[in-house]
């Protein structure tokens, strides 16, 4: 794996710790700026709205740019964003800078998997796409826990400071090994590209991948208020269970890693359903320690494998979109991203409780089964009526062929581009 898609995923670890530490700052914030604990979580959507906008706007407008120019600008615009927030004594411009940072984030984002793609061969492009989303997986493990800790120790404002710094080393070291080529478009305009993100199983994958980030951001925004007020731990433990969902998103990451090159749709569509009950059991067992911690753990490795193999399946079939595909796969997640903190906060407000997040979650991931059963359904479907030329029999789908996605490669909606 070339050296350059591990700064990538460096320049993403300190993206992400900024994208994720909220959750354990939202008190300190709401507090500190007088404002509700569901109105500080939006600030996690605010983020979240940012990268969905963003995405496919920078993604348009840099996608002529030298990879390296444009990485540098969008991680400089982050930066800079975070010193501004950290200032701020006001709600508004903290919102305001959420909006600007997602809009770079959303843009390093989509010029960041291409680039890794790009530097590597076919068969180890599903571990490239893990290595550059594990930069999230660490963040969650180690950047989100110490921006927790930051924020307990000296108020949230040190935990905006500390991603600036952080950032800093990836600027430096993107500078010096990232090529400086642009591009490869394969000869197509923009429009092309999009007329190609268009199709059936592409747009059904999408809404997959956006219920189920939407699941897992809903329950990840109010962990410190669930496992401090129903389960019962102290406000010193917020770090230890923030790390522990971010050690499981690691593990996740590192199996689909070396999964999802042959198996995404096997690993998302068992993925899902596992969400789905793992999510159900977290809200019933809140209020036990023990139960908590495991299922916290459980619930990281299932979510981001199942987004890793989303991610994966995404890019494999565009591969007729090569600047644009990333960015509607990071719209995709974003999506999820900000509809779940924002299903959350209104739950909460509702006066369901701090438990009720998860039952958004679990609705939200019963809701992801839908499309994926059109997807099994219309592949099956697909699979049955297309059989040796001539004979009228179902081809043998359960038999595939080495290197296919398995008997799960029904996951899809027709036939392979």
């Amino acid at each position: 794996m070339p050296f350059a898609v591990y700064v990538l995923g460096l320049a993403v670890f300190a993206q992400g710790t900024s994208e994720f530490m909220l959750s354990g700052l939202v008190s300190g914030i709401a507090t500190d700026l007088g404002v509700s604990l569901p109105a500080a979580g939006l600030l996690t959507s605010a983020f979240a709205v940012g990268m969905v906008i963003g995405a496919p706007l920078t993604a348009l407008l840099s996608r002529t740019w030298p990879r390296r120019r444009a990485l540098l600008f969008f991680l400089s615009v982050f930066v800079a964003v975070h010193v501004i927030g950290a200032l701020t004594p006001g709600y508004g411009v903290l919102l305001a800078t959420r909006v600007v940072g997602a809009l770079a984030n959303a843009g390093f984002w989509a010029v960041a998997l291409m680039t890794a793609l790009a530097m590597v061969e076919p068969h180890a492009r599903a571990r490239a796409t893990a290595v550059v989303v594990g930069g999230v997986t660490v963040a969650c493990v180690v950047g989100v826990p110490a921006g927790a800790a930051l924020g307990s120790l000296w108020g949230w404002r040190s935990a905006f400071w500390a991603v600036a710094l952080v950032s800093v080393p990836a600027l430096v070291a993107l500078a010096g090994v990232v090529p400086a080529g642009r591009p490869d478009s394969g000869g197509r305009g923009a429009r092309g590209e999009l007329r190609a993100l268009g199709r059936p199983r592409l747009l059904l994958t999408l809404l997959v991948m956006a219920l189920v980030q939407g699941a897992t951001f809903c329950a990840f925004s109010y962990l410190e208020p669930l496992v401090t007020r129903v389960t019962g731990f102290g406000g010193g433990w917020v770090p230890a269970v923030l790390a522990l969902f971010g050690a499981g998103s690691f593990i996740g990451v590192t199996v689909a890693g070396r999964v999802a090159g042959t198996r995404q749709a096997a690993l998302a569509g068992s993925g899902v359903s596992a969400l789905l009950l793992g999510w159900a059991a977290l809200a019933l067992a809140a209020g036990s320690p023990v139960a908590t911690l495991l299922l916290v753990l459980l619930q990281g490795a299932l979510a981001f494998a199942t987004g890793t193999a989303l991610i994966t399946r995404v890019l494999q079939l565009a591969p007729d979109a090569p600047t644009m595909a990333g960015s509607f796969a990071t719209a995709a997640f974003n999506v999820g991203a900000a509809l779940g903190p924002w299903l959350g906060g209104l739950a909460i407000g509702a006066g369901f409780g701090f438990r009720a997040p998860l039952w958004v979650s679990a609705l939200l991931t019963g809701a992801a089964l839908v499309p994926a059963a059109v997807l099994v359904f219309a592949g099956t479907a697909t699979a049955r009526r297309t059989g040796p030329a001539g004979s009228g029999a179902p081809r043998r789908a359960v038999t595939p062929e080495r290197g296919s996605d398995g008997p799960s490669a029904r996951f899809d909606v027709g036939e392979r581009s």
